[in-house]
C-alpha cells in the first residue's frame, strides 16, 4: 500500500482517487484548492466518447481521434484511449454515473459530433454531463477512506534532499519544520510531497510516496475561455519551476462557439451535431467552403474560420443557426444552452445566436508515459494536466472526459511501483525569493489573447517573450495571497507556452502562424523538455525521453 496525494477534483482526479482506494487499497489523500465539486468537468456539455454501439468500434474511434489530431496523435495513446473507453464508461456507471437513454429504450442516446465517423458521444443529464458525472464522482468519493483537503491550494512539488530520500506520511508538517526542500533549480530526483496554501493563509507540507496531478488546464491563460476561475494552471506551472519534463505546450484548443456575451458560455458543439449550422452577418454557411465537412470539421478550423469571417465583419461575431432542429429537441437534448441564450437575450430554436472562438483545452501539459509516470520519480500526470499525446495538435470532441477516466485507471494501477528509500533530512528553502511585485492578470490574459491565441507569429510572440520576462521577476514573490500565486503561476505557464510556439516554425491543428502558414511534409512532436531559469528550454533525458540532451533558447526567433 503506498501513500498518495492526488491534487485535482476534476473526473481525472476523482476517478483516481476511487480506483487507487478501492481497486489498489491504497491510502490516499486529495486535495483541491476550491470545494470537491470544483473543477473543469462540472462546466463540460458535449459528452463523453466511446465506442460502444453494434456499427462501431476502437479501431474507429481511435482513427477519428489520429485524425484530428494533425500528424502528431501518439497512436499507441490513440489506441488505448478507445480500446479502454468501454470499460471506463462502466466504471461510471459503477459509480453512479445515469447516462441518457433512448426515448421509450433502455439503449444509450448516442449523439454524433464533429470529427466523429459514428454517433458515439454519450450524455447525462442532456448538456449537463459534466456536472452529472462530477456530482456521481464527489458521491462516491465521499463514501472512501478518501482524506479530502479542500481550499488547499497546490504552490510547489517537494524533492527528496539529494542525499536521500523518504516514504512520507500525509500528516501536516509546517514549512519550517519540514525535512525536505521545494523543488527548485535542481532538476531530477524523487518527489516525495507537495507545499500547500490552506485557506486560513498558512503553509505546510504534504508528504507521499507518490504524487498525482490533476490540476486541469490553465484557460485563465486568455481574455476569452471557456474555463472556470481556478484553472489557472498551478499543477503545470509547479512542474516547470522543478524542472520537469513537458510536451506539446504550443497547442491550447479554442473552441468555436462560445456565447457572445459576457462569460463566454460554451454552446457545445453537438448543437451542430444536431444540425445547427454557422452563418455570417450576409447570413452565408461559410463552413461550406471552409472543409469538407462543413460546421462538424475539427475544432481547429471550425475555429481558425470562424475568426477570419469576424475579421472580414470588423469584429462582428458569426450566428448559430439551430432553427431547423426543432424546439422540443433542443429543450430535451440542450436544457442548459437554451436557458443560457434565454439569460443572455437569445432565442436558439427562433433565431440567429452570436458565437465567438474562445479557450478552452490544453493539449500539452506534463509530458507522461500511457501510465501517468513522468520525468520524475513519484511523480504521476492525468487528465488535462498531463501530456501522453492522445490529442496530438487538436482534441477530437468529447475526448477529454474519457481521458481522464481512462488514464487515472493506469496511473492508479501504477502507483506502488517503487518503494521509496529511507528518509534523510534536508532543508526547506523557499523557491521564491521575498521580493517583487504583483502582475496585472488581465494585461496578461490580453497579452496571450492578441499574439498566442488563435493566431500567431514570429513578431508576436517574440513581443510576448520579452514582456513575460519583465512580468516574471515582477511575480517572483513569495507571498500567500493566492490570487498573486495563481497570476505567477499563468506567467510561468505562459512563458513555456510562447517559447514552444516560438520553436514550431509551422501552422497545425490549434497552433497556427500567420508567418509559417503551411504545415511540414512531416510531423514532428519536439521532444519533451525541461524549462530551467533563465527563459531556456532543455529536453529531458529520461524514460519519457531517451535523446541526447539539446539546450534551446526562447527569445530572439
Amino acid at each position: 500500500m503506498a501513500h498518495v496525494i492526488i491534487v485535482g477534483s476534476g473526473i481525472a482526479g476523482l476517478a483516481t482517487a476511487l480506483h487507487a482506494t478501492l481497486q489498489h487499497g491504497h491510502e490516499v489523500t486529495l486535495v483541491t484548492k476550491g470545494e470537491l465539486a470544483d473543477s473543469n468537468t462540472r462546466y463540460a456539455q458535449g459528452g463523453i466518447a466511446a465506442a460502444t454501439a453494434l456499427d462501431d468500434s476502437a479501431t474507429l474511434h481511435a482513427d477519428d481521434t489520429i485524425r484530428a489530431g494533425a500528424g502528431l496523435t501518439d497512436e499507441s495513446a490513440a489506441r488505448v484511449l478507445a480500446d479502454e473507453g468501454a470499460a471506463a464508461i462502466q466504471s461510471l456507471i459503477e459509480w453512479g454515473v445515469l447516462f441518457d437513454r433512448r426515448p421509450g429504450s433502455s439503449e444509450p442516446d448516442r449523439a454524433l459530433e464533429a470529427a466523429h465517423s459514428r454517433a458515439r458521444v454519450l450524455h447525462a443529464g442532456g448538456d449537463a454531463t459534466g456536472a452529472a458525472i462530477e456530482s456521481a464522482l464527489v458521491a462516491a468519493v465521499r463514501t472512501t477512506a478518501v482524506a479530502v483537503h479542500e481550499h488547499t491550494m497546490l504552490t510547489d512539488l517537494v524533492l527528496a534532499d539529494s542525499s536521500g530520500m523518504r516514504a512520507g506520511s500525509t500528516h501536516p508538517l509546517p514549512v519550517d519544520q519540514a525535512p525536505m526542500r521545494p523543488a527548485g533549480a535542481d532538476a531530477g530526483g524523487r518527489v516525495v510531497g507537495i507545499e500547500v496554501l490552506r485557506a486560513d493563509g498558512g503553509r505546510e507540507v504534504l508528504s507521499a510516496d507518490a504524487v498525482v496531478l490533476a490540476t486541469g488546464g490553465a484557460g485563465q491563460l486568455y481574455s476569452h475561455t471557456t474555463n472556470p476561475a481556478i484553472a489557472t494552471g498551478d499543477g503545470l506551472a509547479a512542474a516547470l519551476r522543478a524542472g520537469v519534463a513537458t510536451a506539446d505546450l504550443e497547442f491550447y484548443q479554442f473552441h468555436p462557439t462560445t456565447l457572445a456575451a459576457p462569460g463566454n458560455f460554451l454552446v457545445s458543439e453537438a448543437v451542430r451535431g444536431e444540425g445547427a449550422v454557422l452563418r455570417n452577418e450576409r447570413g452565408e454557411r461559410f463552413m461550406l467552403g471552409a472543409h469538407p465537412d462543413a460546421e462538424l470539421a475539427p475544432r481547429d478550423i471550425v475555429a481558425r474560420a470562424i475568426a477570419a469571417e469576424m475579421a472580414k465583419q470588423n469584429g462582428v461575431p458569426v450566428t448559430l443557426d439551430a432553427r431547423g432542429i426543432g424546439r422540443d429537441t433542443l429543450a430535451a437534448r440542450f436544457p442548459t444552452i437554451m436557458a443560457a441564450c434565454a439569460a443572455a437575450g437569445f432565442d436558439l430554436a427562433d433565431g440567429l445566436v452570436p458565437v465567438v472562438p474562445a479557450a478552452h483545452y490544453y493539449m500539452g501539459g506534463i509530458a507522461t508515459d500511457l501510465d501517468g509516470h513522468t520525468s520524475h520519480a513519484g511523480l504521476f500526470a492525468v487528465g488535462e494536466a498531463a501530456c501522453t499525446g492522445v490529442h496530438g495538435a487538436n482534441r477530437l470532441a468529447s475526448n477529454s472526459l474519457l481521458e481522464g477516466v481512462v488514464f487515472a485507471r493506469r496511473v492508479a494501477a501504477a502507483l506502488g511501483d517503487a518503494p521509496l528509500p529511507e528518509l534523510v533530512e534536508g532543508r526547506n528553502d523557499p523557491l521564491r525569493q521575498a521580493q517583487g511585485t504583483g502582475v496585472d492578470r488581465s494585461e496578461l490574459q490580453r497579452l496571450m489573447w492578441s499574439y498566442a491565441g488563435l493566431t500567431r507569429s514570429g513578431v508576436g510572440l517574440a513581443t510576448a517573450a520579452a514582456r513575460l520576462r519583465v512580468w516574471a521577476d515582477a511575480s517572483a514573490a513569495r507571498t500567500d495571497d493566492r490570487e498573486r500565486i495563481e497570476t505567477a503561476n499563468l506567467v510561468t505557464v505562459a512563458q513555456a507556452l510562447v517559447a514552444a510556439a516560438l520553436l514550431r516554425r509551422e501552422s497545425r491543428g490549434a497552433h497556427s502562424r500567420s508567418d509559417f502558414t503551411q504545415s511540414d511534409a512531416v510531423a514532428r512532436r519536439q521532444p519533451p523538455r525541461e524549462v530551467v531559469p533563465g527563459g531556456t528550454a532543455q529536453r529531458a533525458s529520461d524514460h519519457v525521453s531517451g535523446d541526447t540532451a539539446l539546450t534551446l533558447q526562447t527569445q530572439g526567433h
